[in-house]
């Protein structure tokens, strides 16, 4: 079973691309390290297009390589990256606007 069960609000206003099916990923789980693998599985992608993305990210700093288990190779988001600085500050602004909407709609009228 996937780690995330519901769509982002990051997915849902970017859309389902998928580079911001892993920038989510990565998003939502800053923290941790990860295999190429567990990321296009967790993303719901393919090997081979997640190969298309993984180099792209490496290369701009966006992921960040942090240790070897065996052969596996895991990465985890670059959070001194200024890109990814400002992707998080995109998410949590993301997510205050739809705190807010969602507070709106259920403001009981006085």
């Amino acid at each position: 079973m996937s780690i995330k069960a519901k769509k982002s609000i990051f997915l849902e206003t970017f859309g389902e691309s998928p580079l911001i099916k892993v920038l989510d990923f990565f998003l939502t789980f800053p923290s941790f390290d990860y295999s190429k693998t567990q990321v296009a599985n967790e993303a719901g992608i393919s090997r081979i297009t997640i190969g298309k993305i993984w180099k792209d990210l490496i290369r701009k700093r966006i992921i960040i390589k942090t240790r070897n288990i065996g052969k596996a190779e895991l990465y985890k988001l670059n959070t001194e990256n200024a890109r990814v600085k400002i992707l998080m500050k995109i998410g949590i602004e993301l997510a205050s606007s739809y705190f807010e909407e969602a507070k709106e709609k259920i403001a009981v009228p006085t």
